[in-house]
């Protein structure tokens, strides 16, 4: 169950969901188990579940729902994640990168050592078969299609833009429209799924699986280390570097900058398997785009 793409899957993300889903007695043995990780190898069942005021089978219980047999098993696989996550913690931390008192230099630095960290972090865990892959599918698609939410629609943003500078059209599927999208596309297509936590099939971009799976489209996912719902159910996935929290954090810094760097990853190898055609459509078109300003600047000149 621990295992995952780095060696072990992020048990912090899923206990997060479960305080974030959870009105009830669980939400404060994820609280508790979140606040004192470092100390729980220490105290036994007896005094977590008097330290949380409630029971052994409430921490059974919590343990049931993040999928674990009780909560002997649960917390062994906790306290490895949380080894693991001392022993190669980062320079920065991706959550809290930078503190009140920090000067704007310190936090330029911080911020700029973060987003190096970032990448390096995405290149540790990137599988080249599942790039080979992702590049094949989606040389071979008929159209391409993103499915994401705030704030990684803004990086695909960029990433369409990109693909048409060589000719290629992909579409970003509305959030208010995805389901739409998701039904008219085909076997000769191909989606990509941004998602950070890929674990709640009923909300967005997860919940469109199904439908395309049904369609037969090729679909790509990306998204964070460990064993959830689109990696259980997408063949082809890459992973973001997957170090922050769902939602205690300042922002998104660590992901967004992991995101961008694997869709510049697809458009550079999309690009290389016709490189000289590709160069030569980027370049023609840039011209043409800087001979229609200049024009049209003369124009504005010419008649003020």
């Amino acid at each position: 169950m621990t295992k995952g793409c780095d060696g072990f899957m992020y048990l912090f993300q899923q206990i997060e969901e479960v305080i974030l889903k959870y009105n009830d007695t669980r939400r404060a043995v994820g609280e508790f188990v979140l606040k004192e990780k470092s100390n729980l190898r220490h105290m036994s069942m007896n005094e977590v579940a008097k330290k949380t005021y409630t029971s052994k089978a409430t921490l059974v219980r919590f343990a049931k729902t993040i999928g674990y047999s009780g909560w002997r098993e649960f917390i062994t696989a906790f306290m490895e994640e949380v080894l693991y996550e001392e022993r190669s913690r980062a320079e920065v931390d991706p959550n809290f990168p930078f503190q009140e008192q920090d000067s704007y230099e310190s936090i330029a630095n911080k911020i700029g050592v973060l987003q190096t960290e970032s990448i390096s972090d995405t290149i540790n865990v990137l599988d080249i078969n599942m790039l080979n892959q992702a590049v094949n599918i989606l040389i071979n698609a008929k159209t391409i299609t993103l499915f994401c939410i705030s704030p990684y629609i803004y990086l695909a943003e960029i990433f369409r833009r990109k693909m048409l500078s060589i000719g290629v059209i992909v579409e970003i599927a509305n959030p208010l429209e995805a389901r739409l999208s998701a039904q008219v596309l085909t076997e000769s297509d191909c989606a990509i799924l941004i998602s950070y936590s890929g674990n709640n099939e009923i909300l967005e971009p997860i919940s469109h699986i199904s439908a395309l799976k049904k369609r037969g489209v090729k679909i790509i996912g990306i998204t964070s280390v460990g064993d959830n719902y689109i990696r259980k159910n997408v063949d082809c996935v890459l992973t973001m570097s997957s170090r922050e929290r769902l939602y205690s954090k300042i922002s998104n810094f660590a992901t967004e900058e992991s995101v961008h760097f694997l869709l510049n990853v697809l458009f550079s190898c999309y690009f290389k398997q016709n490189y000289q055609a590709n160069l030569d459509h980027k370049i023609f078109n840039a011209k043409e785009i800087e001979r229609q300003r200049f024009s049209t600047l003369n124009n504005i000149k010419e008649n003020p």
